[in-house]
């Protein structure tokens, strides 16, 4: 029950660990010129390995004072342990809400931190379709999980664990 609170995951009977050079390759295989998010090497700060990062800059809604504006960036930080075959991984997610028009007054700061931090930020409309029926139509979205998903995937198929922790 601990491990499905945390968010672990074990790779798949009969996968074969990879070397910790070719897990690192896939971690960074993960980058792309059309994802949102990057992964690349920690900062000794960051008392990590691997960092994944998505910074967010959700549209602004309102008019006037009244108008906000919310920036998120969600860091994953991944630490490699080669003597387990496990990533240990730690999401955190910082939140800052601006309000003005043009958004510049900071109006609420939030952060979190744990293993399995889930976040889901929407925005659209509804207009009647081609087939006469309403539909939904987006113009943001952001879901942790298409950062997370990936990530997870390559270490599971690397043959290592990965293991949500509180803290790094």
């Amino acid at each position: 029950m601990f491990d499905w609170l945390t968010g672990t995951r074990y790779p798949d009977s009969g996968v074969a660990p990879s070397s910790l050079a070719e897990l690192r390759a896939a971690l960074f295989a993960v980058n792309g010129s059309d994802k949102p998010y990057r992964v690349r090497n920690a900062l000794p700060a960051e008392k990590a390995d691997v960092v994944a990062e998505w910074h967010v800059l959700e549209p602004a809604w309102g008019t006037g004072p009244a108008r906000r504006q919310v920036e998120r960036t969600l860091k994953t930080r991944m630490r490699l342990d080669p003597a387990r075959r496990e990533v240990r991984v730690c999401d955190e997610l910082k939140e800052v809400t601006r309000a003005g028009g043009p958004p510049g007054r900071m109006v609420a700061r939030e952060w979190g931190r744990g293993p399995k931090l889930r976040m889901v930020s929407w925005k659209g409309h509804y207009e009647q379709g081609p087939n006469g029926r309403r539909q939904r139509v987006e113009e943001f979205r952001f879901d942790s999980r298409d950062m997370h998903d990936p990530l997870q995937r390559a270490v599971l198929g690397a043959g290592w664990t990965w293991r949500g922790v509180l803290r790094l």
